[in-house]
């Protein structure tokens, strides 16, 4: 029994900490989305509106543009920066040189403020300053233009994106290939087992948990990527790069719609958890239970 208590006594400061910080939040803009409020109208009373919000949705079609903008810039961010995080883990995981100096330089990265990686990236690429426009202009014969190519915008977040967070992907990644058995691996390669066998059959099933956790972290902070992208484009050229972050901040603040953007974000939560959960069921092997004699 006092067991118990001391343990719940333990909890209780985080228990504390998730009720203020998480869980009232979410109630709140879960109330907030089922309402019409505007707090500097004449009526600033919060009228309850039911599904409208929600119903505004399906037929917003800035808000579903924005929304295939961010799945489509959180896919290609997160799948480049595991494929080479997990390349650069395996070359850290080796006795090269400078290894040590490297592994500093290279997580550098993640010690800058988002909005600082944003216009620092703003900086590389004005046309006349930066070195990436004149570089690719004079190197390719491509002329880089932010502010008039959409293309170009959308991948250099992508870029920007990776640049600052395949650190973190690598660091995750290399500890998860350092606590691996070496029996396994010693075992393939006498029973004449290829690199490309190895991998699919005993480090991915035995990386698999580091990968979906990193995953899961990576995707969910894309998915809700803000200061960079507003540093580095505006969201612009036109509405090229405004993600669903980007939307909702121009829909609650400038407009004051509070109702409607709570309802954005708690939709943009839902489909963020159910990306999860299938990707959850698509890469974790379900073991079968043993037939009954």
């Amino acid at each position: 029994m006092r067991s118990n208590t001391i343990g719940w006594l333990l909890l209780a400061p985080t228990l504390l900490i998730l009720t203020v910080f998480g869980v009232v939040p979410f109630v709140y803009v879960l109330v907030v989305g089922f309402a019409d409020w505007n707090a500097f109208a004449a009526d600033p009373t919060p009228h309850f509106t039911g599904v409208e919000n929600y119903r505004r949705l399906v037929f917003d079609d800035q808000f579903l543009s924005a929304l295939w903008k961010t799945l489509g810039f959180g896919f290609f961010a997160v799948a480049s920066e595991v494929v080479l995080g997990y390349f650069l883990a395996q070359l850290l995981m080796k006795d090269v040189p400078f290894k040590g100096f490297f592994r500093t330089i290279h997580t550098l990265p993640l010690m800058v403020a988002p909005i600082a990686v944003g216009a620092t990236w703003r900086l590389l690429t004005v046309p006349g300053l930066g070195p990436l426009p004149y570089y690719l202009e004079r190197w390719f014969g491509i002329e880089f233009r932010l502010g008039t190519y959409a293309d170009q915008a959308f991948v250099t977040t992508i870029i920007m994106d990776v640049w600052h967070w395949t650190p973190l992907v690598t660091l995750t990644l290399l500890a998860g290939l350092a606590t691996m058995p070496k029996e396994p691996f010693e075992q393939a390669q006498i029973d004449g087992a290829n690199k490309l066998q190895i991998f699919w059959h005993i480090t991915l099933p035995m990386l698999k948990p580091t990968i979906l956790a990193t995953v899961f972290i990576r995707l969910m902070d894309a998915l809700r990527t803000v200061d960079e992208v507003w540093m580095l484009t505006g969201g612009g050229p036109g509405a090229a790069t405004r993600y669903v972050g980007l939307h909702i901040w121009r829909v609650v603040f400038p407009k004051t719609d509070y109702g409607y953007g709570a309802a954005m974000s708690l939709l943009t939560l839902y489909l963020t958890i159910v990306m999860c959960w299938l990707l959850y069921a698509a890469l974790v092997t379900r073991r079968e239970l043993p037939k009954a004699e």
